[in-house]
């Protein structure tokens, strides 16, 4: 099923583009309309916190790079929230998903299962990455739903992802709202909400404004040379999409600027769309993955408030 469901991907990206169908921490600061006041596990009340058990490797495709990692809280709960969990690395070979795995063992941690997924990466290989991350979310009503013996509820999916992992778990909460020939299209597993961390949602931006080096090496081109990639790729371009979104960003990140996290959730909104900014004050890039800082523990507390909520 996974190769053909590629090969069939790739085949409709190929033909959308050539018929033109188509990119310090101190307290955090909200903006916008206040968002929940965030929540310790213990007055999270739909989950059962419980140490994980150790996780899973399952293919969910062909490749040596279609593979995942399941965490599974050892809670004895039958009906639990599921998070898919997508790495960055600016889409580069180089990073993996074991930059994610003490996140996800974190957020299991929490009486929540967590897929935490690997993709195919590289220069211009953005087809097999869309590819990829959807055939991986798919997975979660097939392979992985298996793999957990039945315990998934399939109806609270949320999807994480930092940086180029936040620009791919945004795709995937919004792929349903693409024309029916476009890769993701009409997905069995739709995300009910999303944190995207210091994520890319304006691919374009990023390219012409930001001065991103790696998002024209991504989709082979700057804007003006594929258009029609950055309209695929992009997340701000597919609003609105009907999931609650919740993006945090540091306003000290020299990577990924902290515009696009407020561009996007001020489009959402006026499309509107649930979306829920987070800046946090003297946070940078990196952050996000260090245990010690105010961006893991806002990361974990939105993620499990989100998945514990959804109904």
């Amino acid at each position: 099923m996974d190769r053909r469901r590629s090969v069939t991907l790739r085949q409709a990206l190929i033909t959308l583009i050539t018929v033109a169908l188509l990119t310090g921490c101190s307290a955090p600061t909200h903006t916008g309309a206040p968002p929940s006041a965030t929540s310790s596990p213990a007055s999270i009340p739909a989950l059962v916190p419980a140490p994980s058990e150790s996780p899973l490797r399952l293919k969910y495709g062909p490749n040596s790079d279609n593979v995942g990692d399941l965490y599974l809280p050892d809670n004895g709960v039958d009906s639990i929230p599921v998070v898919v969990m997508i790495h960055g690395g600016g889409w580069q070979q180089k990073y993996d998903m074991t930059y994610f795995a003490r996140l996800s063992q974190t957020v299991a941690d929490r009486g929540i299962a967590v897929w935490n997924i690997e993709y195919r990466r590289g220069t211009g290989n953005w087809i097999d990455t869309l590819a990829d991350v959807d055939n991986a979310t798919e997975a979660v009503a097939t392979t992985v739903q298996e793999a957990a013996g039945g315990r998934l509820d399939l109806d609270r999916v949320h999807v994480a992802g930092h940086s180029a992992g936040g620009q791919l778990a945004a795709w995937l909460a919004g792929r349903h709202t693409l024309p029916a020939s476009a890769p993701g299209a009409q997905p069995k597993i739709v995300p009910r909400s999303a944190t995207i961390m210091a994520g890319v949602f304006d691919m374009a931006r990023a390219a012409n404004i930001g001065g991103d080096k790696l998002v024209p090496a991504f989709l082979g081109g700057m804007p003006d040379a594929v258009p029609d990639r950055y309209r695929i790729a992009s997340p701000i371009d597919h609003l609105p999409i009907g999931t609650e979104v919740s993006a945090i960003h540091g306003d000290a990140d020299k990577t990924v600027s902290v515009n696009q996290s407020t561009a996007y959730v001020e489009a959402a909104r006026a499309a509107g769309d649930q979306a829920e900014l987070t800046i946090l004050p003297g946070v940078g890039h990196g952050d996000f993955v260090d245990p010690e800082s105010i961006a893991w523990s806002t990361t974990v507390n939105t993620i499990a408030e989100h998945a514990a909520t959804l109904d």
